[in-house]
């Protein structure tokens, strides 16, 4: 835990899985000093409330931020810019504005405008999540090991960012910063595709009329249970970024696409050389995946609780302090 502070109000506007994991998080690790929190929904408020995993539980967005030096935007990509201009006039002189969704590009587009000038934007990614939602799905362990992906514009005040990246760090992630762009390319062929993929394949499955629904659920093989996995999550989340990440997106599907054509004319012709060649490299890049502790050999049928967060080496010490 850290001894003091990083900073003095956190507002949380959506606590889904990740906002509410961010809270807990937080206070597990005494980052910052209060929690103001505010979802879209009455009965998710209330929930919220109930838990206790938030100081005040407010009504309105502009309400949750007012004298918060944190804000953190936890709701699909697609409501950031309107969110962004409906908090605006509220925002407090050198707060830092982050958020955490999938696609960085679009999401400085939509919000940046939006912001005076005496704020900080640091755009943020935590790749990490289960495909669970809500408050109740949240967890302090789930950033634990993963990477946060900060994203600064041009011209952002670099105090701001290396505030946030402790915050982060401080909270169990791995942080690394780069462009919104090449961002998006990243998570286009790392994510996005394969959430893409998974929808794709739980799709056709439901589709077949020459298998059942319940023989599809019956006889599951392992792949096909983690494609379910995946095709379970929020569809609101995932249809905003499918439709801001456009372009990345289509660029690694045509990539896919002419893969996938390849293997095709493999398997009709029979080539077993070309198939065994793909299968022991993309074996190789499974193993990297382990190897550097991104996932383990063990199935996977959720994150482990049981890890708890390490304590931070030192605490985060703001210039003159």
């Amino acid at each position: 835990m850290m001894t003091q502070p990083l900073f003095n109000r956190m507002a949380l506007i959506g606590v889904g899985l990740i906002g509410s994991s961010i809270a807990r998080a937080a206070r597990a690790q005494g980052v910052v000093r209060s929690i103001v929190a505010t979802a879209r929904s009455g009965p998710t408020r209330a929930r919220v409330a109930e838990l206790g995993i938030a100081d005040r539980v407010v009504d309105t967005n502009a309400a949750a931020v007012d004298g918060a030096d944190l804000v953190i935007l936890c709701i699909p990509v697609g409501q950031c810019g309107a969110v962004a201009a409906e908090i605006a006039p509220r925002l407090a002189p050198g707060a830092i504005i982050s958020d955490v969704g999938s696609v960085k590009a679009a999401v400085v587009k939509d919000v940046a405008p939006h912001l005076p000038a005496h704020v900080h934007f640091v755009p943020a990614h935590p790749v990490a999540g289960t495909e669970n939602s809500g408050p109740d799905a949240g967890f302090p362990e789930l950033f634990i090991d993963r990477w946060c992906i900060l994203t600064p514009p041009e011209g952002t005040d670099p105090a701001a960012t290396d505030k946030l990246a402790t915050f982060w760090s401080a909270i169990g992630a791995n942080v690394e910063t780069m462009t919104p762009e090449h961002h998006d390319l990243v998570l286009a062929i790392t994510s996005h595709l394969p959430h893409l993929i998974a929808y794709t394949i739980v799709g056709t499955a439901d589709e077949l009329g020459q298998v059942t629904r319940s023989e599809v659920l019956k006889f599951s093989a392992g792949g096909f249970r983690d494609f379910t996995r995946i095709a379970a999550s929020d569809p609101t989340m995932w249809r905003d970024i499918f439709l801001a990440n456009r372009d990345a997106v289509l660029e690694m599907l045509g990539t896919f696409g002419e893969d996938l054509s390849k293997l095709t004319r493999a398997i009709r012709r029979g080539d077993g050389d070309t198939l065994f060649e793909l299968f022991t490299r993309t074996r190789a890049i499974r193993r990297g995946i382990v190897q550097i502790g991104q996932d383990s050999d063990a199935p996977d049928f959720g994150r482990p609780h049981q890890k708890k967060l390490p304590p931070l080496p030192r605490p985060y010490m703001a210039d003159g302090e």
